[in-house]
């Protein structure tokens, strides 16, 4: 059994909702909306929450919830950092959901060490597990990171919890991604998008509009039909090109793996005839998107050649397929779902391996599957 937190972004990550008796663990950077997001999720739910901040004082809080929801509910706000005094707080309301912000400004009287020293952040974390399996009720908590982009505390924390949460994304942008890294639950390959406003954390329905820009037909730039998950996303490769102006040619890429970048490279040059030796190299995922599909290397290959010869791709077109070392383009997994959303977002044709049995049976609807081998054969087909 599962319990809604009316968030479909969130219930998607959680695999479904949240499981009562849970424990769940929520990172990320400061400001980056960890705090907003939970606040939504009390004033939406339709049970009893009892919302525990150490950090903010309950009029604070308030005047946040009045900012993102105008709607009644039945969240209680307790500003207290003694563990021992919410448990007994949690007796009084009997709630249904136990939010925590943050962790580590929680302690145990239990514990002479000052809050946020390891051992508080391990007790604490492991009593309110226990509150949780004791009175079937979930209880989410919020902790820091550290500078590197962990979470702060001993690994115990996250042994100790059933899920585990991140939030990225960068604070001065409006996108965020939430991602699972750990669930008992349900699988950790899906990802929410939200899109931070003035009146909270929104849900981002369709992300098309955010990884993929409008065409202006410039070199460089492919689409790549991807999974995130169970989730479809067509995604914008942007790839530049250039001769180095020192004499160590530069390799740098955002959201795609440097060292797969440097294999597909080196497939072109020895595949294709292609040389980028002497090329500085310069790769980015729009949108702030980290992926690791190895559907992707089609659309890279295509935005590195684009932006080497520097012609424009043919318009709406993408790509799905992963490039081995031969040069041949490899079949990928879930193909009909990448074709179903490019045909929806109205894309004309998309380039896939012929290896793909099924492929041509997909092509039903107004997209033509271009099904190709090795990556000669995809230079030839996109510029002669």
């Amino acid at each position: 059994m599962r319990w809604s937190t009316q968030d479909a972004e969130l219930d998607r990550v959680l695999g479904g909702g949240i499981v009562p008796g849970s424990i769940s663990l929520i990172g990320g950077q400061p400001g980056i909306g960890k705090s907003t997001l939970l606040l939504q999720v009390a004033l939406n739910w339709k049970g009893k929450v009892l919302y525990i901040s150490g950090e903010e004082s309950a009029e604070q809080i308030k005047m946040r919830a009045d900012r993102v929801n105008q709607q009644k509910s039945q969240t209680f706000i307790l500003a207290e950092t003694h563990l021992e005094a919410v448990i007994k707080e949690v007796g009084l309301v009997e709630p249904d959901l136990i939010i925590v912000d943050s962790i580590q400004t929680v302690y145990t009287s239990s514990l002479d060490s000052a809050p946020g020293t390891v051992s508080q952040v391990r007790d604490c974390t492991s009593m309110l597990q226990r509150l949780a399996k004791e009175q079937n009720v979930p209880v989410i908590v919020i902790g820091h990171i550290t500078k590197e982009g962990s979470l702060a505390g001993p690994k115990i924390l996250e042994h100790v919890v059933d899920t585990v949460l991140q939030f990225e994304g960068d604070r001065h942008h409006s996108f965020r991604i939430l991602r699972t890294l750990k669930n008992r639950f349900g699988s950790t390959d899906e990802i929410g998008i939200y899109e931070m406003m003035q009146h909270g954390m929104i849900p981002v329905e369709n992300p098309f509009k955010i990884f993929v820009q409008e065409k202006n037909n410039l070199s460089g730039s492919a689409v790549a039909a991807t999974l995130e998950g169970q989730r479809p996303m067509l995604i914008e490769v942007q790839a530049l090109v250039g001769n180095a102006v020192y004499g160590t040619p530069q390799r740098s890429t955002t959201g795609f793996d440097l060292r797969r970048l440097h294999m597909l490279l080196a497939v072109l040059e020895k595949r294709c005839g292609l040389f980028f030796g002497q090329m500085d190299v310069f790769l980015n995922i729009a949108g702030g998107l980290r992926v690791t599909d190895p559907a992707t290397d089609l659309a890279v290959i295509a935005a590195l050649v684009s932006s080497l010869e520097d012609l424009t791709m043919p318009p709406q077109t993408c790509f799905a397929g992963e490039v081995g070392l031969s040069g041949e383009i490899r079949s990928v997994q879930r193909l009909e779902q990448r074709i179903a959303e490019a045909d929806r977002l109205g894309f004309e044709q998309i380039f896939v391996s012929e290896s793909q049995p099924t492929a041509l049976e997909l092509g039903t609807k107004g997209i033509k599957i271009n099904q190709v081998g090795h990556i000669q054969e995809l230079y030839d087909q996109l510029f002669g």
